[in-house]
């Protein structure tokens, strides 16, 4: 019979950089960015701090490496990828609308990606930038797929995302910072938040609908 072999060290080891790991989405999701510091993070994580030089480098290489493995635009475009394998070029406007609704839907839940997003307009910093770019390269493939639908009009659907995306994100940390109504609407209220799913369809209907009218 073989010898069992000793993995207790190296156990620990795993278990107290899990600890740590968590210890970071902890403080990001209760006190924000500003909170990560070496000494919230080890008393979040029931640990001397000194593990984490230890164990990671530093409190920047802890922090990106919790970020990195967080893979939030993915998880916030839910099946608009499967959408996008599936209908290639034929119905973009179905894909951009599963997109943005599915991100409104995932950024109103989850307080942890409200709290990076507040992160990345409030400084700049390494890890958020190639973060911003990660998710870029996620919009680029559906622009390109686009593209022919949009050719010799003068829409730029660019642009109508962009303030679409930025008014998700605007409207839903002004309804959680403040508790309070956004043009007359509860964003914090399933009613308020079906509006504001309305809204967003019925203005890529129009501007698909205006991209149209060139190609009659």
């Amino acid at each position: 019979m073989a010898k069992a072999t000793y993995n207790g060290e190296k156990n620990s080891k795993e278990r107290s950089m899990q600890k740590l790991l968590d210890a970071v989405g902890t403080i990001i999701k209760t006190k924000g960015y500003t909170g990560l510091s070496s000494v919230n993070v080890g008393k979040a994580a029931g640990l001397n701090r000194m593990l984490i030089n230890m164990y990671f480098g530093s409190l920047d290489n802890l922090v990106e490496t919790y970020v990195r493995g967080k893979d939030y635009w993915v998880a916030a475009a839910g099946n608009a990828r499967e959408l996008m394998e599936e209908k290639k070029n034929k119905d973009t406007r179905e894909i951009l609308e599963a997109l943005l609704i599915n991100q409104l839907s995932y950024f109103h839940k989850e307080e942890e990606m409200q709290k990076i997003v507040l992160w990345q307009l409030s400084e700049r910093s390494e890890i958020m930038f190639e973060i911003a770019e990660e998710r870029e390269k996620l919009g680029e493939t559906f622009f390109n797929s686009a593209d022919p639908y949009f050719a010799n009009t003068d829409v730029d659907l660019r642009a109508v995302a962009g303030l679409l995306v930025g008014g998700i994100y605007y409207m839903v940390l002004h309804a959680k910072s403040n508790d309070s109504l956004f043009c007359q609407i509860d964003v914090n209220s399933p009613e308020g938040l079906e509006r504001i799913k309305n809204a967003i369809k019925q203005i890529l209907k129009d501007t698909y609908a205006k991209a149209e009218k060139y190609k009659r």
